[in-house]
């Protein structure tokens, strides 16, 4: 059984970077806004972030644009030590439905879940060796919902295919989400009411929707 505690190994290394006073480049993915809010507030105070916007899972499109138009809003108009810039990939849906073919039945929080994040921290890792990042990591760590054993698993096997290092992360602790659902208030920002894929959509409302693959 995993019972590293992911929390405890981020605030070990964030000690050490203010004891050297570095302050290295990270590339962070985000899923949305209001997850980010709280993940930008805290480690802006030690990286120079970048926040990487791929997220093809999202359905439809015109919640995708909703919800990067908003990622946009908030680092505009969140104040951080270090500036935090904005990169994002290609909106290609397809890109989802591969990676999840076959997995469509399952329940949410399932393997379909998981292949998802793969996909996303795949391209994290991608981006961040291309660019020459420090370190990469993701917000989705944040939700109540998400798994973050297996996200910084996949994260550390990524960071080992690729060669740049994963930021060991569980930001729902120390009041993390609290804080996020804090942040969204005080910014008035959209906050969905499902993760983002048809699946998740169809399962939140319960509705017959048909996502074009």
């Amino acid at each position: 059984m995993n019972r590293r505690n992911y929390q405890k190994e981020l605030d070990q290394l964030l000690q050490n970077l203010r004891q050297e006073d570095k302050s290295p480049t990270l590339l962070l993915h985000s899923c949305c806004a209001p997850c980010s809010s709280y993940v930008l507030e805290y480690l802006s105070e030690y990286f120079q972030i970048t926040v990487l916007y791929y997220n093809p899972n999202i359905y439809p499109e015109s919640e995708y644009h909703m919800r990067a138009e908003e990622q946009m809003r908030l680092i505009e108009a969140l104040p951080t030590r270090y500036p935090v810039t904005f990169t994002e990939r290609a909106y290609v849906p397809d890109e989802f439905y591969h990676c999840v073919k076959g997995l469509e039945q399952i329940p949410e929080g399932g393997e379909r879940c998981f292949a998802c994040y793969r996909l996303r921290l795949e391209a994290a890792a991608q981006t961040a060796k291309e660019k020459g990042f420090d370190y990469f990591a993701s917000t989705l760590s944040i939700s109540p919902l998400k798994n973050a054993i297996k996200l910084n698993e996949i994260g550390e096997q990524l960071a080992d295919t690729y060669g740049v290092r994963w930021l060991p992360n569980d930001f729902k602790k120390k009041n993390g989400y609290k804080r996020s659902t804090e942040l969204s208030k005080e910014y008035g920002m959209y906050r969905q009411d499902y993760c983002g894929c048809v699946y998740s959509l169809r399962e939140r409302r319960g509705q017959d929707i048909t996502a074009s693959e």
